[in-house]
This record gives C-alpha cells, sequence and structure tokens, in this order.
C-alpha cells in the first residue's frame, strides 16, 4: 500500500481547513485585517482603499463611492477591510475575490462577532 507523503497530508489538510474557514464564512461579515498571519504588517500602508477601490461603482452623482458591502476599516490601529456576507449572495466571485485575496497574502481574517 502507498502512503501519502507528510507534504501531501498537510496540502490536503490545509485545503479541508480552509475550505471549512470558507464555508462558516457564508454567513458571517469578516474583517481582513492588514496583518499576516505572522504578525507583520501588510504594505502598501493605503492596500485597504485600493482594495475597497476594486470593489467601488459610480453613484448618480458621477462619482466613485465605495460599495456598501466592501468598507476600509481600522480596526485596533490595524487597517482592514470589512466585508458583508450579503456579498456572497450578490457577487459571488467578488466574495471568492477578497477570500482568495487574504488566504493569497496569509492575512489574518476575523469574523465580524470576534472583535471586528
Amino acid at each position: 500500500m502507498v502512503q501519502p507523503d507528510n507534504d501531501v497530508r498537510a496540502a490536503s489538510s490545509q485545503a479541508d481547513r480552509e475550505s471549512a474557514e470558507t464555508e462558516r464564512r457564508e454567513n458571517e461579515d469578516f474583517v481582513i485585517l492588514g496583518r499576516t498571519v505572522g504578525g507583520d504588517t501588510f504594505r502598501p500602508s493605503d492596500w485597504a482603499e485600493r482594495l475597497c477601490g476594486v470593489m467601488s461603482q459610480f453613484g448618480s452623482d458621477g462619482r466613485m463611492k465605495y460599495s456598501p458591502h466592501v468598507q476600509p476599516v481600522t480596526l485596533e490601529g490595524t487597517r482592514g477591510v470589512a466585508v458583508s456576507a450579503r456579498l456572497r449572495t450578490i457577487e459571488p466571485l467578488a466574495w471568492h475575490f477578497l477570500l482568495g485575496f487574504a488566504r493569497d497574502n496569509a492575512l489574518q481574517v476575523r469574523t465580524a462577532g470576534a472583535g471586528a
């Protein structure tokens, strides 16, 4: 019998955890913090505004406005992006993009009920 090596098991375990975390957040507002899981500050300093700008739209007055579902915030002195759970229903690709951004950059993510 062939046994999977430790790297394969670790990757599988990580994928299972990420899937469970994604499912848990489906119905919860969350905040992406500008701090990596290792505790480093994420750069550039205006990353939250840039990320929210990607999700912005033009209002009836012709001015660019942040989406009501994706807003820049400051939490405990750290820049972040607040994401409404409604975004998953309204625009699932945007919701997945934001979670993927956090995952790819190893950023801390908190549910809104967990101190956000």
